[in-house]
Formats: structure tokens, sequence, C-alpha cells
């Protein structure tokens, strides 16, 4: 049975595919090591699915790949080793220093990422947000936020999500890290940032890792729009284009991480809303209220067809 080394340090961000990831130092080499666990059959059927976000061994077929090892933009650290065994693959890269980028910095990378070819690997993902709505709706949709003043406005977008979501499939669809918060957009090397966790590599909306990444950043969404659109490619897609698939990706995130955090906090004795500013809630819905002069543009007809 695959175990961590004594002294080994364990570091956040491990997924559902994922035992952990830990820092560690091997020879001369401040490495991570991360170990990624076979599906059983207990597990849920999108893990063994090669184009769905929860594939459980993407993050190794990328790395054995090298398909992200020099792409403009954004590239992987360097690997190490892989070891794989029946349970699982453990990959060891060399650690990533955080350089502090700003925002604008990060959002000018991945525009320019978004123009990066990656070829036809069956293993990238598609259809991330579709995928992570899907798992909304099984539950029930956004009950909790149902239960609050955003109650008629959420209801309306639940119930636009897949018009919202056909117009962007018409968008370009472009590479994409999947996952761009800054904790996974951490070193600078040639100019260009070394990203870690590429559990969710694949191809979507122009501008859906904008506004994933906006939810992280200080800068406002406009200034990341413009620094996002100097990387693209030129003729690679539109401004009003990036706004739209930026929007859809950041909106619909942030109020599906605003229904999970009141869910959670609706569990407890207790009116919900007296539990609007307690820690486990308030920056949630801080991040939502941010996002709602994105929420009016994108309902306004005038803005897309």
């Amino acid at each position: 049975m695959w175990e961590p080394r004594p002294g080994w340090q364990r570091l956040p961000g491990a997924g559902p595919s994922t035992l952990g990831v830990w820092a560690a130092r091997v020879g001369d080499r401040d490495v991570v090591v991360k170990r990624l666990v076979a599906p059983s059959p207990h597990d849920p059927p999108e893990t063994g699915l090669r184009t769905h976000p929860a594939y459980w061994r993407r993050a190794a077929d990328v790395a054995l790949s090298g398909v992200v090892s020099g792409t403009p933009g954004l590239r992987e650290p360097e690997l190490l080793e892989v070891e794989e065994d029946a349970a699982g693959v453990t990959l060891v890269h060399a650690r990533v220093e955080d350089a502090a980028s700003s925002g604008l910095f990060l959002a000018s990378r991945l525009g320019r990422f978004a123009g990066a070819d990656l070829g036809t690997p069956p293993w990238l993902a598609v259809d991330q947000l579709a995928a992570r709505l899907a798992q909304v709706e099984r539950r029930g949709g956004w009950q909790t936020l149902a239960r609050t003043p955003m109650a008629d406005l959420a209801d309306h977008l639940w119930h636009r999500r897949r018009a919202l979501l056909e117009q962007v499939a018409r968008l370009p669809q472009v590479p994409q890290h999947g996952d761009p918060v800054p904790s996974n957009l951490l070193g600078h090397e040639e100019d260009e940032v070394v990203a870690v966790d590429w559990s969710t590599l694949g191809r979507g909306p122009v501008g859906s890792d904008l506004g994933y990444l906006s939810l992280s950043t200080r800068e406002a969404f406009q200034p990341l729009v413009v620094a996002y659109c100097s990387g693209l490619p030129d003729g690679l897609a539109s401004r009003a284009q990036v706004e739209l698939g930026a929007r859809v990706s950041s909106i619909y995130t942030v109020l599906t991480r605003a229904d999970w955090a009141l869910a959670r906090a609706a569990q407890g004795e207790g009116a919900l809303a007296g539990k609007y500013r307690h820690p486990s809630v308030a920056p949630f819905l801080r991040a939502m209220q941010r996002q709602l002069p994105q929420v009016e543009a994108l309902l306004d007809p005038r803005q897309h067809d």
C-alpha cells in the first residue's frame, strides 16, 4: 500500500481522485509529490470517463505527454518522476515558488495560453461548467439561495443556464487550465507562468478561464478582460466574446459556491439570515456581490445576441 514518506509536508489542494499533495526533498531538489488514486467500483462513473472534468488520471496523462511543458502563457513545472501501480499514480515535479503575480499578469498569460496548440489528446476535459452545473442539478439546484434575498435573481439565472451554456458553446473553443486560481498559477519562467494542478486541462469557451480567475483577484473585471485580450492571438476572438465567456463562467461558479457555503451553514441551529456574516459564509457572499455588475451585463439583451 502506497504511503507518504516520513518528513513529507502535506500541502492543500487534494481533489476527489487525489490522495494528497506533499512538499518533499529528494536529493538536492525541492519537489512536490502528488498521489492519484485509481477509482474503485464504488466511485462515480465519471472518474473513468476520459473527457469528463473529474477523470481521475488526467494530471498523469498531462505530465507523461509533455503537452504543456512548453506552451505559451502557462506551462507545467519540470517533471522529475512518474511511478504507476495498480492502485494509482505518483507524480513528482520540481517545486515552484510563488512569484506573487498580479491578476493582470495572470490574465494576460491565460489569454496567451488560449492560443496554444494542444493537439487532440483523447483525455482533454470538455464541457467543464456544464458538468459542474449537472452536479448541482442532481442536488436539486440552488436550493439554499432560494431562501435568501437573491432568490428571484438566482431562480432566473438557474432557468437560463441551458440557453447560456448553448451560447458559450458557440464561442471559439480554446485551451483552458480549468482551475486557474492564483494558488495554481505560481511561478515565472521566461515571462510565462509556471502552473500546477493540470487535472482539468481541456478546451472550453474563450474567456472561461478568465471568469474563473476573476473570482480570486483584486483587480476589477474590465481591466482583467483588457489584459486577457492583450495576450490573445490576433483574430482568435473578439472582446465581446471574451466578456460573454468570462461572465457566464464567473457568475455560475460564484452562485454555486455561495449556495454550497450557505447549505453547509444552514445545517446548524438558527435562522439562515443570521449566518450571512459567519466566516465560512461571508467571503462567498462578498464574492457574489462583487459579481452583480456582471450579472446585470449578462442579462442585458443589448450585450450579446
